[in-house]
């Protein structure tokens, strides 16, 4: 498709610096200040010995480990507030000073929320529309269980507000190897029970995935043979060290994680997980599960009705994360559904009021049929990847993430790509009139995050990283295509300082494809401290970085890239004459083309110069406009003073 004139002129003001001008103040939401605990994250060099010897010496209390084969220790101090907006700097000095400590943080609140929808209690098994094959389509759970497959030997561990061990339709699958309350430090994941029953969502996910069957008590779970476990994380201060152990919760027992919370899903929260989150699921998936990667499943969020992007969730648009959203029992998108590149797949779920929900079980030992939300999806889809598991044991993480492929097995279906992601960072007066798009070399294109009415902040993204699966098998190699695109106010203003291009794939399959670095057919056998491959041996992925450009291309370097560049480049299908003024026909040969284009783009250079000095105009007049209110202001307040003493005096005006 051809540009517009619109499109070609944005493309040549943003390399350029193009500020747009007098924009109208813009109410503003401001991001939610840090507030710091007690508590630290510290790697020292010489382990536990030293951990201890600094605990002692600063007055801390060591908690422990954070990762069972690391150097990241859990420190808190009982002198220190529990909360505060302001960091403690003198631990803060005396750790920075301390030559054995390698790093530290201290610790601060993260905001977290369960992905469900609130509903009362109501049991019966017979009401799993969604697997007992009286629906079509289903999950074809039926006939999965009827090859021998319940998901014996496979252990999930569902990391929420706990779990009710000793539910009737739980206690015989529960495995206590799996399960941790990080919140109280012990190792009872039992729920807190309030009047409200707001710790019921980790009994309900987890019962969707192994409810025992044929027990004559509330439903069957998906996997019913597997192990099942809790973490109880989410009932009280969330931290990242809080986070990051749980995620690393016996990594070589527990084969797959199922997580259905995030930050908030209001339309305008753009956050994700901390640095020792991040390298949980890092050691995750290339140390857990023998080597074969720990698979973690995640809820895409239910902030359809708030127009959000699970783009802006750093959990669920990470690589290291199988991404589940949801349909109804029609087929439909529910309301609560947020459309976003980096959704993997979807299970069934609740929709409307009057549509069936989930069954599963409950607090109290009951069961419900009112589980909803991408809550509910999620646990479905770790118990479907249970059984998968359980059928090959050594399917690899790599391996699933094409198992649960939407698009697998169509005729469109080609390779190599997997995931892709783009890092940013740019400024935006209203970040969420801003839409952002990748589109490939062959064609595809993908919306990494749609308009978002409720975000107004004007902090941009600042090395944010969006994820997309849209382009999964595709070859790479080409011209990519970023677009940067204003939904909202004309007078909004932005500026791009940086991207990076980041592509992930395999060789498999790869007989259409001529070689290059893209790519590797070999296994990796060494990575380095971001988990990338440098050792290579069989069936391995590489990460590809584009890199930008230092600083931005001048105005005629542009140009004297468009004049000096060769007839059968693409740059010659991004503007015909017909799209630019003053011209009736394409040039007959590609000499003449590329000195039609190089003019065309010193008139829209010239165009847009006029532009800067209209704008710089326009914020002259602005500034005499406010001057001229300020002089209105003093005036009316020497108005007012003449009124009230009742004296008469002269006014300029």
């Amino acid at each position: 498709m051809r540009p517009t004139r619109t499109d070609l002129w944005l493309r040549l003001a943003l390399p350029l610096g193009l500020a747009l001008v007098c924009p109208a103040s813009v109410g503003l939401v401001s991001a939610r200040a840090p507030i710091y605990v007690s508590s630290w994250a510290v790697r020292v060099s010489e382990g536990s010995r030293e951990a201890e010897r600094l605990a002692r010496r600063f007055g801390f209390v060591n908690l422990g480990l954070i990762f069972p084969d690391g150097q990241y220790f859990h420190l808190r101090h009982r002198g220190v507030v529990q909360q505060s907006l302001t960091p403690h700097w003198g631990h803060r000095l005396r750790l920075k000073k301390d030559p054995k400590v390698q790093w530290f943080e201290q610790q601060t609140l993260q905001w977290r929320v369960k992905r469900s929808l609130v509903a009362p209690t109501d049991p019966w098994f017979s009401k799993q529309w969604y697997m007992n094959n009286k629906m079509q389509p289903d999950l074809n759970i039926l006939k999965v269980w009827n090859q021998g497959l319940s998901g014996q030997g496979i252990v999930v561990s569902v990391l929420d507000d706990g779990i009710e061990k000793d539910h009737p339709d739980l206690w015989a699958n529960y495995d206590p190897l799996a399960s941790y309350d990080f919140n109280d430090y012990d190792p009872d994941p039992q729920p807190r029970y309030t009047p409200s029953d707001e710790n019921r969502h980790g009994t309900r996910c987890a019962g969707e995935v192994a409810a025992i069957a044929n027990n004559r008590f509330c439903g069957t779970g998906v996997a019913y043979n597997a192990r099942i476990g809790g973490v109880r994380m989410l009932d009280g201060t969330i931290t990242d060290v809080i986070e990051a152990q749980s995620l690393s919760l016996q990594p070589q027992h527990i084969h797959i994680y199922s997580a259905s919370w995030g930050p908030e899903d209001d339309g305008r929260t753009v956050d994700g997980p901390g640095i020792l989150t991040r390298e949980a699921f890092r050691r995750g998936v290339t140390k857990g599960r023998g080597g074969l990667g720990t698979l973690f499943i995640w809820a895409s969020g239910n902030g359809g009705l708030h127009y959000d992007n699970c783009n802006c969730d750093g959990y669920t648009n990470s690589i290291h994360t199988l991404s589940v959203g949801s349909t109804t029992q029609q087929g439909h998108v529910p309301w609560y559904s947020e459309a976003c590149a980096s959704t993997l797949t979807t299970t069934y779920s609740s929709g409307l009021v009057t549509d069936p929900q989930i069954v599963t079980t409950d607090l109290y030992h009951q069961c419900t049929d009112k589980h909803t939300g991408t809550s509910a999806s999620a646990p479905l889809a770790a118990g479907i990847i249970a059984l998968a598991l359980e059928a090959n044991p050594i399917l690899a993480l790599m391996h699933m993430r094409k198992k649960v492929s939407a698009c697998a097995g169509r005729a469109n279906y080609i390779r190599s790509l997997e995931h892709v992601q783009v890092q940013l960072s740019l400024s935006y007066s209203r970040r969420g009139d801003l839409e952002i798009s990748l589109t490939s070399p062959m064609g595809t294109r993908s919306t990494l995050v749609a308009i978002r009415p409720f975000d107004v902040s004007g902090r941009g993204y600042n090395k944010w990283i969006f994820m997309s699966t849209h382009f999964w098998d595709e070859d790479p190699q080409g011209l990519w295509t970023l677009g940067l695109e204003n939904k909202g106010y004309y007078f909004n203003t932005g500026t791009l300082y940086r991207y990076t291009l980041l592509l992930y794939g395999t060789a498999e399959d790869m007989t259409v494809r001529p070689p290059g670095p893209q790519v590797t057919s070999s296994a990796c056998v060494q990575r380095d401290t971001e988990g990338l491959c440098q050792g290579m041996g069989s069936k391995a992925k590489k990460r590809v970085v584009l890199p930008t450009r230092p600083a931005p291309p001048t105005t005629e370097q542009i140009l004297e890239d468009v004049r000096g560049a060769p007839a059968e480049d693409p740059v010659f299908t991004a503007l015909t004459p017909e799209d630019s003024p003053g011209s009736s026909r394409r040039a007959e040969n590609p000499e003449a083309q590329r000195e039609q284009l190089y003019q065309q783009s010193r008139a829209y250079v010239a165009t847009n110069q006029r532009l800067r000095q209209a704008g710089d105009e326009l914020r002259r007049r602005c500034e005499d406009l406010r001057q001229a209110g300020q002089e209105l202001e003093q005036d009316v307040v020497q108005v007012k003073q003449v009124a009230l003493s009742g004296a008469s005096t002269t006014f300029s005006g």
